[in-house]
């Protein structure tokens, strides 16, 4: 008998045929709920939480794969046992590939469920009490890492080893270390923030720096276009490192995959980032050289974008790289211009360099703060994760690198900036002509509290336009966002716990850059 009643949700066609196997696992102490289709299994799972699913593989309407990709999206840490009489290896093969964690062959007889359950349940309990001692492990040499740290190395370092972790406690949710997790995470960025603020302006003056957003094209992308490579560069905005973990495994069946980071340049935000991306110059180079190209004051920060291609074909040129037939470039908003993308994609086999944006994310990451509905559908960081992996999984974006993988072709994926869940309100004070960004601002004469934003005097110290002479920028550390001290409250209740970018966080500025290569 098990101590406490495991819940199994059993999901059959024939469920009536199972009622003897059913009462076999309830004396063993098993609360057994049958279902008899896919459809009224999903309703069960969205409303309770099971900890194990019996799966039929063959049921009329939605069949078991189906049923068990539904139920991932919603609970993504449920183990779920297949069952079905098909032998074939292209089905075994499949279900593994989706992470499905047993597989049973009909016909079953009831030790046989019975020792699958035990043995399903039984590791996670040895698996919890084992992530228990190896994140009191990490925990402390991530500490040693945070007090030793010197240099942008150290910092990458421990980001990325906080991201995974992040990925891997999502699993165990009921684990009870997300919140020492999370707290760990805080003071790293208190650090971070500090080594920023210091080391920045000698990153954008070619000292001891890191990979920037300046550098994405030169270094991931221009190698294989030199070497007659067809090359797939692919921006989706606003994608952390946390959020390309949990996407990646979904990748590695058709993809070698190559992760590495870059940091982006300040401040943070669309504007300033992919546009150092495209044109390969920081933002004062872009509006000395191309001014035709930079318009900071558009209210439209879209707008402030649309010269991505043209910014691309003087980079291009610049590096001497010729490319023929030229470029081509796809910015996609909508769900129909993904749609439109997805078939346009296999029609540019001959095109040597595609570049894609995908803005999905970022709309998502705006939107939340006007929506009650997606506040409460990501209410934190894991649901986040949690979103752009179900988005991902059902994407036009996942059908188009699939259909590349089966090209001789090399797949660039990254981002321009990442996002921070807005915990703070910081005081910006500044006049009516001051922009309305909500993690960074420029104006005249701007100010705010030191140790909750950076205060640029003057821009071209982190190579900003410059503008008028008093203009100046102030940057958001860590969790803060930015109100002003009229209607405060009024500000704080409409930005507190939502996701933003512009400012300084290892969440916004540390970002992958993945190379694919299909299997």
């Amino acid at each position: 008998m098990v101590e406490s009643k495991a819940s199994i949700l059993w999901v059959d066609d024939e469920i009536d045929l199972l009622k003897s196997q059913m009462i076999f696992l309830e004396e063993r102490g098993y609360a057994v709920t049958p279902v008899a289709n896919g459809e009224d299994a999903i309703k069960l799972v969205e409303k309770e939480n099971f900890d194990l699913v019996l799966l039929d593989q063959m049921m009329p309407g939605l069949d078991g794969l189906s049923t068990f990709m539904k139920i991932k999206d919603i609970r993504p840490s449920v183990p779920v046992v297949m069952i079905t009489k098909m032998e074939e290896e292209e089905l075994i093969d499949e279900a593994l590939r989706k992470r499905i964690d047993d597989f049973l062959l009909k016909p079953v007889n009831p030790v046989q469920i019975l020792s699958a359950i035990r043995r399903i349940l039984e590791s996670r309990t040895i698996r919890e009490r084992e992530l228990s001692r190896e994140f009191v492990d990490e925990f402390n040499k991530i500490e040693e890492l945070k007090r030793d740290a010197k240099g942008w190395r150290d910092w990458l370092n421990i980001h990325r080893r906080l991201s995974e972790w992040d990925v891997l406690l999502d699993k165990f949710p009921d684990s009870g270390l997300m919140q020492s997790h999370l707290d760990q995470r805080k003071q790293c960025n208190v650090g971070f923030c500090m080594y920023v603020e210091q080391a920045y302006g000698g990153w954008t003056r070619d000292g001891d720096s890191p990979q920037l957003s300046v550098d994405v094209m030169a270094s991931f992308v221009a190698p294989h276009l030199s070497a007659g490579k067809k090359v797939y560069f692919i921006i989706l905005d606003c994608l952390r490192l946390d959020q390309w973990l949990a996407i990646e495994p979904m990748l590695e069946p058709y993809f070698s995959i190559d992760t590495e980071c870059y940091y982006s340049i300040l401040p943070t935000a669309t504007p300033y980032s992919r546009n150092a991306i495209f044109a390969g110059l920081f933002p004062s180079e872009i509006a000395e050289i191309y001014p035709d190209y930079w318009d900071e004051s558009s209210g439209d920060e879209t707008g402030r974008n649309r010269y991505e291609k043209q910014l691309l074909d003087k980079q291009l040129k610049k590096m001497g790289i010729k490319v023929t037939p030229s470029p081509k470039y796809i910015k996609i908003y909508t769900a129909d211009e993904a749609i439109q993308a997805r078939k346009t994609v296999p029609t540019l086999q001959s095109v040597p360099l595609v570049s894609l944006v995908f803005n999905f994310v970022d709309i998502v990451a705006h939107s939340r703060s006007e929506s009650v509905v997606l506040q409460e559908m990501l209410p934190d960081e894991s649901a986040y994760r949690s979103f752009t992996k179900s988005w991902f999984m059902h994407s036009p974006l996942l059908e188009i690198l699939k259909s590349v993988s089966l090209q001789d072709a090399v797949v660039v994926l990254t981002t321009d900036h990442g996002s921070v869940l807005g915990r703070r309100s910081a005081v910006a004070l500044g006049d009516r002509e001051t922009s309305t960004n909500v993690r960074y601002k420029y104006g005249t004469n701007l100010n705010c509290d030191s140790r909750q934003a950076i205060r640029l005097k003057d821009p071209l110290d982190f190579k900003l336009p410059r503008g008028g002479v008093n203009k100046n920028y102030i940057i958001a550390k860590e969790d803060y966002y930015f109100v002003y001290p009229t209607n405060f409250h009024e500000y704080q209740r409409h930005y507190k716990h939502s996701f933003q970018h512009g400012g300084v966080s290892m969440e916004e500025m540390i970002l992958p850059c993945v190379t694919m290569r299909p299997k």
